[in-house]
């Protein structure tokens, strides 16, 4: 007998129509200037963003990011913002701050408002098990965030 997890989980292509993993991917297909990545399909765009827990354990415990590493955990973040943007019509701005040995924090903020303030620790092992842990984690930063300019619209709009 299957669980009600299964049963209730979505498919890969329900999650790729979430607001948050449409974002990610215009955020990537928009990085790819030369068109290198024309061929390939949204979901395949999104497999640096996939860390199963083999490739996990395979990665030191402590080390530094990578250039491309950081890129990835920017173009997240930056997607999380513009989805909030789309959502509420106010601009946000993403702000991070990160050490060479990959310990940090990533704000969005709209007008004087802090919608999303995660800390970030191990950078360089930024990922998520699957598809659909990534687009919860999104979705969820995504809904937070427009929460929070849904109850704070005086700040957030200050200055607008």
């Amino acid at each position: 007998m299957a669980d009600a997890t299964t049963i209730d989980a979505p498919t890969d292509e329900a999650l790729m129509t979430t607001p948050f993993v449409r974002e990610l991917v215009k955020m990537l297909r928009a990085q790819d200037t030369h068109g290198t990545w024309d061929g390939k399909s949204d979901r395949t765009l999104l497999n640096p963003y996939i860390l199963t827990p083999e490739q996990r354990r395979e990665i030191p415990i402590i080390g530094d990011p990578d250039p491309e590493t950081l890129w990835r955990v920017e173009l997240f973040y930056n997607a999380i913002g513009v989805a909030i943007e789309r959502e509420t019509g106010n601009m946000v701005t993403p702000m991070m701050k990160m050490s060479h040995e990959g310990f940090g924090r990533m704000v969005l903020l709209a007008g004087r408002l802090v919608v999303v303030n995660k800390q970030l620790r191990d950078v360089h092992r930024f990922g998520f098990a699957s598809l659909a842990k990534l687009a919860e984690a999104g979705g969820k930063f995504v809904s937070d965030g427009v929460a929070m300019i849904r109850d704070y619209p005086a700040v957030a709009n200050y200055g607008a």
